[in-house]
């Protein structure tokens, strides 16, 4: 492994953290609904619209969010290709910073929609030639890749990646139990905190990632 693919993975697991963070606290507020498991939201869309049209509604409201999110910050990176996660990472940040805004504000449904449309949009920071080298908000695939990885070590097989998307749902896990725990226990500031992280992780990008023309 390179050491810029170390630093890509490191990366990839404090942004996993940070997604696992801002979804368990949009779960919390939204009351069952995730901003970054569009796999569950599907799942509650359905349900809503054989039981009940409101659920259904709010869940392809963020759905629709979260995909908003992967085009805007698939343009914002392509944009900004030389300095793509810097990019992508300062668009995350306002976001999440409107999102505590409008949370303050009392406007709940609007913010909602702006943690899924971060949380869309994190998924570019590592989109390469229109492939997403990290997933850092769906661990359903992390997990499939563990499994294989496992199967594969079994069997004698190259199966050693595995433990990367190990450590990537671990970091997602991570950051949930915290986002949990801070919002569950009142904090009001737990998404300014999650805007400020983005804003660093961009910030640090610049230094991890540096531009192929300096």
């Amino acid at each position: 492994m390179t050491r810029l693919e170390s630093r890509a993975r490191l990366f990839a697991f404090c942004l996993s953290a940070l997604a696992g963070f801002v979804d368990a606290i949009g779960f919390i507020q939204s009351g069952g609904f995730f901003v970054s498991f569009m796999s569950g939201n599907s799942t509650r869309l359905g349900v809503g619209v054989a039981h009940h049209a409101t659920d259904a509604a709010a869940a392809a409201a963020i759905i629709l969010a979260f995909l908003c999110g992967v085009v805007g910050g698939g343009l914002i990176g392509a944009r900004f290709e030389a300095r793509r996660p810097a990019a992508v990472l300062l668009f995350i940040a306002v976001l999440l910073g409107f999102a505590a805004l409008l949370r303050l504000l009392g406007s709940l449904a609007p913010a909602i929609a702006l943690l899924a449309l971060a949380m869309g949009s994190a998924n570019a920071v590592f989109e390469r030639d229109g492939e997403v080298r990290f997933g850092v908000t769906y661990m359903t695939g992390s997990l499939v890749r563990v499994g294989n990885g496992i199967a594969s070590t079994i069997l004698g097989r190259d199966g050693n990646g595995w433990a990367s998307y190990l450590l990537l749902w671990l970091a997602f896990l991570a950051g949930a139990v915290l986002g949990a725990l801070l919002f569950g226990s009142g904090n009001s500031t737990t998404l300014w905190a999650a805007s400020g992280v983005a804003l660093l992780l961009g910030l640090l990008s610049l230094k991890l990632f540096p531009s192929p023309a300096s």
